[in-house]
């Protein structure tokens, strides 16, 4: 039995707002509800409504900067940090900058709609 899994087709989560979400591993990907492992790539002007998560959220930038509306407090981070949010922590996340954002998202457990709890825009 092999000790590794390679993801060669990750999962393509559809949007409507122009966000290139691919889930490598996950609940959509792979049944793990564990962990979610996601590639993103936010255009410019992209935002979602704010939500308060059962999971952590850890994001790392690749490139671009992406905003980030924790509690009250904005934070913008930039190609090269990192980010944990502790899960139950009312947060909202955009690109609201001129370039698009690639950034890698990791949630544990993983993502799940059930377990986001997003406010109504």
């Amino acid at each position: 039995m092999k000790k590794y899994t390679i993801q060669k087709s990750p999962f393509v989560v559809p949007t409507t707002d122009g966000k290139l979400i691919e889930e490598h591993f996950g609940n959509a990907t792979d049944g793990n509800s564990k962990v979610s492992i996601a590639h993103m790539i936010a255009p410019p002007g992209w935002s979602e409504p704010f939500q308060t998560p059962e999971f952590e959220e850890y994001t790392y930038i690749i490139k671009g900067k992406k905003q980030f509306i924790i509690n009250d407090e904005t934070v913008i981070l930039e190609a090269g940090q990192s980010i944990k949010i502790e899960k139950q922590t009312r947060v909202q996340y955009s690109n609201p900058f001129l370039e698009p954002c690639e950034y890698l998202a990791i949630c544990l457990p993983a993502f799940s709609m059930d377990l986001v709890h997003r406010e109504d825009s």
